[in-house]
């Protein structure tokens, strides 16, 4: 595979990043009266552009917004949203809104990549487990929770720990896809894990870069997306999560530090890629799985809906997509904002113009595209 074969970067933020504090509506009088206890001051808001700013922890997304390369998509979700942690990511794994899927769509994507499973890393996962984004039949596993010891579950030292994270692995999986394929499964993952491991442990000792890090666990995430990347192994995928937006106490400080986490890791990232000459060949793609609710509940707020996107690079066609949903009373569903734009539109652009993968069996029809990438 050729260096400069485009790449996709998802960032996962897992527990439902709150949309409404996060690109903030503060001058929407309902914003005020819904957020009474949780609201961002006038001066902590970023502004962006006329009636919208970002949360005072996304320093860097207003850098990548004046750059020009920052897509925000709003209103992004499904019908019939699902406010469950466990069935609401499962959903944005599979693109499976109506039934459970048992093939995920970043899977099924590197399937037509690499058809035969030759590169063993044609897709890294940097998270400490198995998104099922990443998982469909014949397609290889490669997790690497730290990038000096590779494999699946790697980054949990204690052996018990490791045990019971591959009994969640199996427990979640076998409902599903079954006991014989889950076993064949993780069967192949031991094999993957060996072919790959002298690969992925030889990218540290090929990087060489001027950019310093921050020393948090989305900061070494990233660092290792770029030192495989820079390596030249053939990723094209790589998968990253960022937890702990499950907000219910205390969000507006929480929210912050997370955010402000991410910046500077995207910051330092953005600019190895810079030093690099690497900027126009990746693209990364925030998500969460839901937005929270409109209402505040004193300290935090509570599982929604619709929510935001970003995507990020010098490939991506800056500003807003879609319109801010609607914080009226009559246009909520059960108290929360009404999603306008489905998320499988957006896996079709990522699919089909960046990927150049065929989109409409993964995603299971044809939706609306928003068009983000510089042609």
């Amino acid at each position: 595979m050729e260096n400069n074969e485009k790449v996709l970067v998802t960032i996962q933020l897992s527990g439902g990043n709150d949309y409404l504090n996060c690109v903030v509506p503060w001058e929407d009088p309902l914003y005020r009266d819904s957020r009474k206890n949780i609201l961002l001051k006038d001066e902590e808001v970023i502004p962006l552009d006329g009636k919208l700013g970002l949360n005072p922890g996304m320093g860097i997304m207003k850098k990548f917004y004046n750059d020009g390369n920052l897509a925000i998509i709003h209103g992004v979700g499904y019908p019939t949203p699902n406010r469950s942690h466990f069935r609401s990511m499962d959903i944005w794994h599979t693109a499976e809104p109506n039934k459970v899927g048992t093939k995920g769509w970043l899977g099924q994507a590197i399937k037509d990549i690499d058809p035969s499973g030759e590169n063993v890393v044609t897709a890294v996962n940097f998270s400490e487990y198995l998104p099922r984004a990443l998982v469909a039949p014949g397609v290889p596993v490669t997790s690497v929770g730290d990038i000096n010891n590779y494999g699946l579950f790697t980054s949990i030292e204690d052996d018990g720990k490791k045990n019971k994270a591959l009994e969640t692995f199996k427990r979640f999986y076998t409902p599903v896809m079954g006991n014989d394929f889950t076993m064949d499964y993780l069967g192949k993952t031991g094999l993957d894990a060996a072919k790959g491991a002298d690969i992925i442990n030889e990218a540290p000792k090929l990087y060489s870069s001027k950019v310093e890090y921050p020393n948090t666990n989305i900061g070494k995430q990233l660092k290792g997306v770029a030192q495989v990347h820079f390596a030249g192994f053939g990723t094209r995928i790589f998968y990253v999560n960022h937890g702990g937006f499950d907000t219910h106490t205390n969000e507006v400080v929480l929210q912050e530090f997370l955010w402000q986490q991410l910046s500077d890791a995207l910051g330092a990232f953005f600019e190895d890629l810079k030093e690099h000459n690497k900027g126009k060949e990746v693209v990364v793609f925030i998500f969460s799985e839901f937005g929270r609710r409109i209402d505040d509940n004193g300290t935090g707020t509570d599982h929604g809906s619709g929510g935001v996107s970003f995507l990020i690079g010098d490939s991506v066609k800056g500003g807003h997509y879609n319109e801010y949903p609607s914080l009226d009373p009559s246009e909520r569903v059960e108290g929360d904002l009404k999603f306008n734009f489905d998320f499988r539109g957006l896996y079709s652009d990522l699919l089909e113009d960046w990927l150049s993968v065929e989109s409409k069996e993964i995603v299971g029809g044809n939706y609306e595209k928003i068009n983000p990438f510089v042609s």
